[in-house]
């Protein structure tokens, strides 16, 4: 008799199946089978946060962390554009964790991050020791070989997006994703509030080789990324006094880029690079050969791609393919999230953008 898997054991409801397949939506769970296939015509697309709502409220109905397989102990809805994710090189998923909840400590050789949506002072990343608050639009780092949980001690659901580089890894590079779990659900808490922020603020260690911890057993030559919290509060000041004082650009808008924390620099990791956008007017037409995801933090408008315009408004999910050409139009204005692949094109001296002619 053939050994059943334990995700073949999970019971999802047919409501719960067709919500997911009509709107392009998988559990995490499901898309382990088909990582290592790189997408033969990725495309740009969008997904509303209507639909992954919809998606998200029925598998927390129909499955409990605790019954989820070893290894995606995560509750995930998973934007799909042709195969397993939404581009060969950057995974997104919307994640919830309910009420008294833990998603068990774990880590692995993939990049992370984790970008706030709905949440709150009690719904908590730990990462390395130390909890990290998700409140909403925050940005929290869980790099490389980093043991991370996340744990709601509140009433309230939260969710958030997760962004990875693991397309890029299992797909477009075909490798493993190191991976291990933490002896407990949810790992010891070593370290006071604001202790990664106060080693990576503005005074510094003065001997950095003292520090344990980063990178873990990888090794390159970029700088590791840290584990840090950008509070949005922080960030969106930011943002406005840009505008307030400087020149858009013309294809971004007003943008600042998520930092490397121990080096000051862009990218945040040396495989994805983020940026929070204020749009108040339409931008110029480009293309590119990297590819763009976005996630509307506030406001609402469209991004033309080719003949097609993506429309848009808060909490959507939309992806531009490489050598598209594209520009936002906001209606009023509008703050985008931007994620990109291209550190890694401009690694090898491979990234190319130009304006229409």
């Amino acid at each position: 008799m053939a050994r059943q898997e334990p995700e073949d054991l999970l019971e999802m409801s047919a409501g719960t199946r067709s919500i997911l397949e009509e709107h392009d939506l998988r559990p995490l769970w499901e898309v382990e089978d088909d990582m290592g296939h790189v997408l033969d015509d990725p495309e740009s697309d969008i997904w509303k946060w209507e639909d992954i709502q919809t998606a998200i409220d029925a598998i927390e109905d129909d499955v409990p962390i605790a019954d989820l397989p070893p290894g995606f102990q995560r509750r995930v809805a998973v934007p799909i554009n042709t195969a397993n994710a939404i581009s060969n090189t950057i995974y997104v998923g919307i994640q919830t964790v309910s009420p008294g909840e833990t998603a068990p400590a774990h880590r692995h050789g993939a990049n992370a991050l984790r970008f706030t949506i709905d949440g709150h002072e009690d719904m908590k990343t730990v990462v390395a020791g130390e909890e990290f608050p998700m409140k909403d639009n925050d940005l929290i780092t869980t790099p490389q070989w980093e043991w991370h949980d996340h744990v709601n001690d509140g009433d309230e659901t939260a969710a958030w997006l997760d962004v990875l580089d693991l397309p890029l890894v299992l797909d477009s590079l075909n490798a493993k994703n190191t991976f291990e779990y933490h002896e407990l659900d949810r790992q010891p808490v070593t370290k006071t509030p604001g202790y990664w922020e106060s080693q990576y603020g503005r005074a510094r260690d003065y001997d950095e080789t003292k520090r344990d911890g980063i990178p873990g057993p990888f090794e390159g030559t970029c700088e590791a990324t840290p584990p840090y919290r950008f509070g949005w509060d922080d960030t969106l000041e930011a943002l406005r006094q840009r505008a307030d004082n400087d020149t858009p650009d013309p294809h971004d808008g007003y943008s600042l880029s998520y930092v490397n924390p121990a080096s000051g620099k862009p990218p945040l990791f040396p495989t994805m690079s983020f940026r929070a956008q204020l749009l108040q007017a339409e931008t110029d037409p480009h293309f590119h050969n990297a590819t763009e995801v976005y996630f509307v933090i506030e406001g609402e408008g469209a991004t033309h791609v080719g003949d097609e315009a993506l429309e848009w408004s808060q909490w959507d999910v939309f992806v531009v393919a490489p050598d598209e050409i594209h520009h936002h139009e906001p209606d009023g204005e509008a703050i985008l999230l931007g994620m990109t692949d291209r550190p890694v094109f401009e690694a090898f001296n491979l990234y190319a953008e130009a304006a229409p002619q």
